[in-house]
């Protein structure tokens, strides 16, 4: 069995198709782990959708700002409507069995036995690991229950901007969902800095990028992310960011973490990428 974490497809169904004709993934056998953004700007969110919910049990997606995106607008909430490509997802006559299903999608997946965790942004410096799950979960809980509806509705806006265990109600969900899904530069003192989306180096006096806060705490996890297009296939400081832009005219990226464990038997983590016009890029496997 092979396992492939695949980045942001954000409707390229073509793409992905090609990616995973290129590793040859058999549904029957393998695993693929997306870190989210399987929708909207591309031309084809809809049969991305389709074909990842047909996988079954052999995917895991997390969510990502986008797939929000999609859930708030079909709720009603259009304060964002005006950057959305996702008509043909809203108008389908399966879209009330996708969505449902979507909105049941996790926000962070951890496999303990593969040695991966998987969001699709990033996490604030005061948050291990098993504070990142906790608060995902709480997340989710929300998502899949009767109050969806109402948190989707509220779910925009950069405040609060630090993090605190006393946060309640719609402040403390907005701020796990604006780290799992928008994060990707913090402030010195550890406060999100979500107006920052450019390239590393890029941003302003004391800002970094959230995984190169030297006091994180999920440090010693190993995390898989997507979001941040501009840095493309990205190592380092035990994290791997796989959206290397293919909606942009970049590439779709995959890594296989199966047996890219600790040990004398670890296997190199090496991207394999297809681009835009269907080609396998230099470097890749």
């Amino acid at each position: 069995m092979s396992i492939y974490a695949v980045g942001d497809i954000q409707g390229c169904y073509r793409e992905l198709r090609q990616l995973l004709d290129r590793l040859r993934f058999d549904p029957g056998v393998d695993r693929l782990w997306l870190v989210g953004d399987l929708v909207n700007r591309g031309p084809e969110s809809l049969a991305v959708l389709r074909f990842v919910h047909d996988l079954g049990d052999c995917a895991v997606t997390v969510l990502g700002n986008h797939d929000l995106h999609l859930l708030a607008l079909a709720e009603g909430n259009t304060r964002h409507a005006g950057k959305s490509t996702l008509d043909q997802v809203l108008r389908a006559p399966d879209r009330d069995a996708l969505l449902h299903w979507l909105r049941h999608r996790p926000l962070l997946h951890h496999d303990p036995d593969v040695g991966f965790a998987m969001i699709h942004a990033g996490l604030p410096p005061q948050w291990s690991l098993a504070d990142a799950q906790a608060c995902a979960q709480e997340l989710e809980s929300t998502l899949r229950g009767p109050d969806f509806r109402a948190y989707l509705m509220a779910m925009y806006g950069n405040k609060p901007k630090r993090w605190s265990p006393d946060l309640t109600g719609t402040d403390r969900l907005r701020f796990i969902t604006n780290c799992l899904t928008r994060l990707r530069f913090c402030a010195s003192d550890g406060a999100l800095a979500l107006g920052e989306k450019g390239e590393i180096g890029s941003q302003s006096a004391g800002r970094l990028p959230w995984f190169r806060m030297p006091d994180r705490r999920s440090r010693d996890a190993r995390i898989i992310f997507g979001h941040w297009s501009t840095i493309g296939y990205l190592a380092e400081h035990n994290v791997w960011g796989l959206d290397s832009g293919c909606l942009w005219g970049g590439a779709l990226t995959a890594i296989r973490i199966d047996g890219a464990g600790d040990g004398d038997e670890k296997r190199s983590i090496t991207p394999i990428q297809i681009d835009c016009a269907g080609y396998l890029r230099p470097g890749s496997e």
